[in-house]
């Protein structure tokens, strides 16, 4: 018997959020310390400018992309125009 999209769905997130329910106390289990060692001011800091450095460089790089794009765009769109005028 073939089960719906919607029930398949329902099915998988009730065994993904099990799932997260039985690993969040392992996740924990550490006393709050990570990878890095226990968190100071000095590292949140530093995360905290590298997060603001990386959004920046990403929206300056997209509108870059955006601008190379919409050049592009409008250079052929300029050329197309000019090779089909209409005849009068």
């Amino acid at each position: 018997m073939s089960k719906g999209p919607l029930t398949r769905f329902a099915a998988a997130l009730a065994l993904a959020l099990g799932g997260l329910l039985i690993a969040s106390p392992l996740a924990l289990a550490a006393d709050g310390v990570g990878i890095g060692g226990p968190a100071d001011d000095k590292k949140v800091t530093y995360w905290a400018f590298a997060v603001l450095v990386f959004f920046t460089l990403v929206v300056i790089v997209g509108s870059l992309i955006q601008i190379r794009l919409e050049a592009r765009k409008e250079r052929l769109q300029a050329d197309l125009q000019r090779v089909h005028r209409p005849v009068d």
